[in-house]
């Protein structure tokens, strides 16, 4: 497969949506991309049932997730309207042994890999620093740190190297992250060393209120051959076309033939965070021209078109949704805080003399509230 995208600045080069491969339409009609179908040729109707699935699977904890914010239930969240698709799809192309390094919006990718529904709220609720082992799914903690686990992927990938095994790494990105020295630094190490990682840029058009055309007057997977990494540029809202560029990602770089960078154009729907009000600086017009490239919507034509959508799988869907929405609900509900010393618990594997240092430390403030408290 070669590169799709091109280098030719147009008015609008870093948002331009027909610049993109692409397996479906808006309307969910079926597109011919040799190179992108030989990777799906296995995907019939019951796959791409399960791509819609688990799409409404995530729009559904996603949802849930906003609505526990508004109720102060959580801290912050981090919503991923819209770009399902990229999760998704890309997600359900790496084997269970491989390692992924997402930011904090891959709601989507933390699902695939096997996130419970505690796990989506717990952190965001400041219960836990983490809510799940990063090991039991391979998965590590969702970074906040913009760009910093594209880092963290590349020395991953080349601990695969060392070990001698054909795994994968793989780091998720904005498109404002791609402007971060990590990035770019993790490109120069992946490209020098052959690193079987994937680095994965979900443009979403926005970094918070500055738009993407801000920092790339180029498509951004244009950069990446300039590190001597080769790069696709997929349409982020079709599920079938993220599966398949993630599937030739994923082994260029168990092959040995080293990094790969997917550019996936999409559009972040609803806020930055639950912090943000987007309609201060974003055109209604624009979001409602997104929304009617829902790829949930996309997946579902294309089945209907080709009589593998009924009522009866609609209504099944909906009922897991419902069972897995409730579940995230009652885990972020009934979270018991612990004491708030307990934050300085599971910090690092092996206690130091820094870490008691802290606690006394904390202890003492601590201590100084209930001290007031009894002098009342």
């Amino acid at each position: 497969m070669t590169m799709t995208h091109t280098l030719t600045p147009t008015a609008e080069p870093a948002t331009d949506i027909d610049d993109v491969a692409r397996l479906l339409t808006p309307g969910g009609e079926r597109v011919s991309d040799p190179d992108l179908e030989r990777w799906v040729a296995d995907v019939d109707a019951a796959g791409l049932r399960d791509l819609y699935r688990d799409m409404m699977l995530v729009r559904r904890i996603d949802t849930e997730g906003v609505a526990l914010q508004r109720q102060g239930q959580l801290g912050l969240w981090a919503p991923c309207l819209g770009q399902e698709a990229v999760q998704v799809g890309t997600a359900r192309a790496f084997r269970r042994d491989d390692f992924v390094f997402p930011s904090y919006r891959e709601i989507g990718v933390n699902f695939v890999r096997g996130a419970k529904p505690a796990d989506f709220v717990l952190a965001w609720r400041g219960e836990e620093h983490s809510t799940y082992n990063p090991y039991d799914i391979n998965t590590a903690t969702p970074q906040i740190i913009i760009g910093a686990q594209s880092l963290h992927a590349v020395g991953y990938a080349m601990g695969i190297q060392r070990d001698g095994t054909d795994q994968v790494a793989a780091a998720y990105f904005g498109d404002g992250a791609s402007s971060q020295g990590d990035v770019n630094e993790a490109m120069v190490f992946a490209s020098s060393f052959r690193a079987p990682v994937v680095f994965v840029c979900t443009n979403n058009q926005w970094a918070i209120s500055e738009p993407v055309t801000v920092q790339a007057k180029f498509p951004i997977a244009g950069r990446a051959p300039g590190f001597g990494i080769p790069s696709l540029r997929v349409d982020g809202n079709d599920a079938l076309a993220c599966l398949a560029a993630m599937r030739w990602a994923v082994d260029h770089a168990r092959r040995g033939e080293g990094p790969v960078f997917l550019e996936a154009v999409t559009y972040r729907i609803g806020p930055h965070t639950t912090s943000d009000d987007p309609t201060r600086y974003r055109d209604k017009e624009e979001v409602e021209r997104w929304r009617r490239r829902d790829p949930i919507a996309r997946i579902e034509a294309v089945l209907r078109a080709e009589g593998g959508f009924d009522d009866e799988f609609a209504r099944e869907v909906a009922a897991q949704a419902d069972t897995l929405a409730a579940e995230v609900r009652a885990a972020a509900m009934g979270a018991t805080s612990r004491a708030p010393i307990g934050v300085l618990d599971h910090v690092y594997e092996e206690p130091h003399t820094g870490l008691e240092e802290q606690r006394e430390w904390f202890s003492r403030y601590l201590a100084g509230f209930e001290t007031e408290e009894a002098a009342r």
